[in-house]
């Protein structure tokens, strides 16, 4: 079975939502059903089906959590030595070449990017193209406006 690269701070917060999903939402729906079912008629009892419906979409999103943790490959890119080249988990600052504008990325897996929150997934065109490289290095990155040159300014290790 493939394992997916995952950061310590992504399994966390998967870990933290499981938990959410399972002590405090599971309770409250099979509360909210077993009160749907004292009013009666469960035809047409809206109360019961709504509450249905959200229990089957909580009990498929603590399936597909389990499932994510238990194919990860979590990575503490803390624990590995710090060399000055790009690799997963890494915080990378790059300059555009053309442009000199710079921007921060953190190489995450696939389940974690976020581009607004500046994580970008290891499989994307960046960091594809960034991986294994190191800082003053430049990179071209294949776009669909062309190509684009950056160099790497920064590796830190967060």
């Amino acid at each position: 079975m493939t394992k997916f690269p995952m950061t310590v701070r992504g399994a966390r917060a998967l870990e933290e939502e499981l938990k959410h999903l399972k002590t405090e939402l599971r309770p409250q729906i099979t509360q909210a059903i077993a009160e749907a079912r004292e009013l009666g008629d469960l035809k047409e009892n809206a109360e019961y089906h709504a509450a249905r419906e959200q229990q089957g979409m909580v009990e498929a999103r603590i399936r597909d959590i389990e499932g994510r943790l238990q194919n990860a490959q979590v990575i503490d890119v803390t624990a590995i030595p710090h060399t000055g080249k790009v690799i997963f988990g890494v915080t990378v600052e790059i300059a555009n070449v053309e442009t000199d504008e710079t921007v921060v990325y953190q190489i995450v897996g696939d389940d974690e990017a976020d581009i607004k929150q500046g994580k970008l997934s290891v499989s994307s065109p960046i960091a594809r193209a960034l991986v294994g490289k190191e800082e003053g290095d430049v990179v071209v990155v294949k776009t669909p406006s062309g190509t684009v040159e950056y160099e790497i300014i920064e590796v830190r290790h967060i």
